[in-house]
């Protein structure tokens, strides 16, 4: 099927050397006043020099508190035009789905392209720099393959482009309803035919067509929807699609209860032991959400140096419970961050719902630093989605940042030495004035630079999916 978008750049535009003059920038883990950074014409760091009191000439000034770009680990893109239509009425996450496959259902290359386009701007506004897009809407209604069996996946790498951020798509296997028995999987219902190769030998004959090529914003990454999606014989099919390419593994891990009974009924172990024993796990692996673990499956994930991708204003959202996530860091699991179905995009409130969750379920504060905090959001959240270059302001790195205000209504009168306590628990979205991506502006002074309206497109959109 033709798509009738514009040709995705080889990268967010290139960029030509720069200086930017930061008025205050978070070099973790504390703030200094008055930091020049010099951007090469390979959209790279060349250098940092503090202590520089004024603005050298024809440098670009960023006043405010400048941070390495956020990495939001968790994407669905297209869950961005559920927000408010989810808050009708009660339920829970499986109620929740079904208006979710509603959406699912509408959704086309040309219009999945309109919407991520959107909301990977919006991202953009919100200061996110790169984003790890979960990507199991493959097919066409009923599973018809469009001509290029990638088409979905090419829209939103040419939506990122358009946007002017990193991505990470992690093409997903899903080709289970859920757990039939130890070998088989569940036929997927009409909804799920969307998403199903059929086995995961025919998922990575797809997306081994899949490649980056010359288009710097792109990493091309892997997921297991969950176990209930993939049956277990088949999980290290796509174990090793990943490892032989030395790409990011993510997968959907225990988000739900009934996830874990299924598995517990059907393998007699839960889903982290299962994956453990299939070679899912290991250090170029996330598992999204951790939320319900025992304390063995604590100790096979940190263990094996798994990572831990939470996304609290979902699964606050969702009613899905709060997941240990001390406990796994403490195991040896790095933290990343998402805003996974976009119920908002905050890194900074993801941020902060982490510490706050974990100061009401224990009655204790400070579980976390603030730079801690930020580290998620940040350095191991790029880290996740194989951007390992990325999400640090110093030589070599990638030139991507963005910059908070400090004058707010929600910032003004802190102390700029303590601009992360004011960025990770005072600050939100809206108080991002900057973004800049391979030295390159995307965002200035609160607008976008090459999606002028980014509330219409969102707009329009969502609309068209109605």
């Amino acid at each position: 099927m033709p798509m009738n978008t514009p040709s995705p750049e080889p990268s967010p535009a290139r960029s030509t050397a720069a200086t930017y003059w930061l008025e205050h920038a978070w070099l973790d883990p504390s703030v200094e006043p008055g930091v020049a950074l010099d951007v090469g014409a390979d959209g790279r760091i060349a250098a940092v020099r503090t202590g520089v009191e004024t603005p050298p000439p024809g440098a670009t000034v960023l006043r405010g508190l400048t941070l390495p770009g956020l990495a939001n680990a968790h994407s669905h893109a297209f869950h961005r035009a559920l927000r408010s239509t989810v808050q009708v009425g009660s339920g829970t996450f499986w109620t929740w789905r079904e208006v979710m496959y509603s959406v699912a259902d509408r959704l086309t290359p040309e219009t999945y392209y309109a919407l991520a386009r959107a909301v990977y701007a919006e991202m953009a506004l919100a200061g996110v720099t790169a984003v790890g897009e979960f990507h199991y809407l493959h097919h066409a209604p009923g599973g018809a393959r469009y001509a290029d069996p990638n088409a979905m996946g090419e829209a939103l790498i040419a939506a990122a482009a358009d946007a002017g951020i990193r991505i990470t798509l992690l093409d997903t296997a899903y080709v289970a309803a859920g757990l039939r028995s130890a070998t088989h999987g569940e036929e997927p219902n009409r909804h799920q035919l969307r998403f199903s190769d059929g086995t995961a030998d025919a998922w990575a004959e797809r997306v081994s067509l899949l490649k980056e090529g010359d288009r710097e914003h792109v990493r091309l990454g892997a997921a297991i929807h969950s176990v209930r999606a993939v049956p277990a014989r088949q999980l290290g099919t796509v174990a090793e699609w990943a490892a032989v390419r030395g790409a990011p593994l993510h997968v959907h891990l225990s988000e739900q209860t009934a996830e874990n009974d299924a598995c517990l009924a059907v393998h007699g172990c839960t889903p982290t032991r299962l994956l453990a024993d299939h070679g899912v796990l290991g250090p170029r692996t996330t598992g999204v959400h951790n939320t319900h673990l025992t304390d063995a499956d604590i100790a096979l994930i940190g263990g094996s140096g798994t990572g831990t991708c939470m996304c609290p204003t979902t699964e606050r959202d969702l009613a899905d419970g709060i997941g240990p996530a001390p406990a796994l860091q403490r195991a040896g699991s790095p933290l990343s961050l998402g805003s996974d179905s976009h119920a908002v995009i905050d890194l900074f409130e993801e941020a902060r719902a982490m510490e706050l969750n974990e100061r009401l379920r224990t009655r204790t504060r400070g579980h976390w630093t603030a730079a801690a905090l930020l580290r998620a959001a940040s350095a191991d959240g790029h880290a996740a989605l194989g951007w390992a270059d990325a999400g640090s302001l110093e030589p070599g790195s990638l030139a991507d940042f963005a910059t908070v205000a400090l004058d707010s209504v929600r910032t003004a009168g802190a102390v700029p030495r303590l601009g992360a306590e004011v960025a990770v628990f005072a600050a939100s979205a809206v108080d991002v004035r900057h973004t800049v991506v391979g030295g390159r502006q995307v965002v200035r002074d609160g607008a976008h630079t090459s999606i002028p309206d980014v509330p219409s497109a969102l707009a329009e959109a969502v609309s068209a999916l109605r």
